[in-house]
């Protein structure tokens, strides 16, 4: 799990609510489909994921957390956080110090959402902070 994949693939099935390979391909991240059948198949080996037949189509594969993956919430809130005061982040700023104020409320809802296999994305996706809405760079 150690490798920069892994958590982003966490990160999509816990906050993003991915299910399916084609989600995490096309995420933005610019993994390779042979990467990311790799690193599937680690973390199902290593219990973090498991692939489950999609109810409404048998012959598609979702992934979901297991209790093991659903455990690693609060270390990603926090990197989630961290890396939105440290990097480059779409987050505006005070949806930040909204789920920093409410980290317990945050982790509830992911909790709920995972026991319910509820997709509905935890974060929603912001607009990207490179272009102001008149067109102009920020940078």
């Amino acid at each position: 799990m150690g490798d920069r994949w892994s958590l982003l693939i966490i990160r999509d099935i816990m906050v993003r609510g991915y299910r399916t390979f084609h989600q995490f391909e096309q995420a933005g991240e610019g993994i390779a489909t042979n990467i990311l059948s790799d690193r599937l198949h680690k973390l199902e080996v290593a219990g973090i994921v498991i692939a489950e037949q999609a109810p409404e189509d048998g012959r598609s594969t979702h992934y979901r957390l297991t209790p093991k993956g659903i455990a690693l919430a609060p270390v990603l809130l926090e990197i989630l956080i961290w890396g939105a005061h440290h990097q480059e982040s779409d987050a505006p700023p005070a949806f930040i110090a909204q789920m920093e104020q409410n980290r317990e409320a945050v982790l509830a809802e992911t909790y709920r959402r995972w026991e319910q296999r509820d997709s509905t994305p935890l974060i929603p996706p912001f607009a990207s902070p490179i272009h102001s809405p008149k067109g102009k760079s920020k940078r």
